[in-house]
């Protein structure tokens, strides 16, 4: 143990660590999206010019990436075997 630090402060020799979440994929997955996504609502003026043309754009784009993390996420979830209302002990 270090001497400037006191007593009542427990040490860890390896540091803060969590568990991996099965999740951590989604949550990747869902950064790109959201990256693409502003991508795309900085270049949708250069795409086309017709301001319904461009909602459409966006509003497909989110619903495709909406579908595909639901996709993902009861994937992941189904494969965990974790149930919706049941908690794990």
């Amino acid at each position: 143990m270090k001497e400037n630090q006191p007593i009542n402060i427990p040490q860890n020799a390896r540091g803060f660590t969590v568990a991996a979440s099965p999740l951590n994929s989604v949550k990747l997955e869902l950064a790109v999206i959201c990256c693409g996504g502003v991508l795309l609502l900085l270049l949708q003026e250069r795409i086309t010019s017709n301001s319904l043309l461009q909602l459409g754009l966006l509003a497909g784009y989110g619903c495709i990436s909406m579908l595909w993390i639901l996709y993902r996420v009861r994937q992941v979830v189904r494969k965990t075997g974790v149930r919706h209302g049941q908690n794990q002990e």
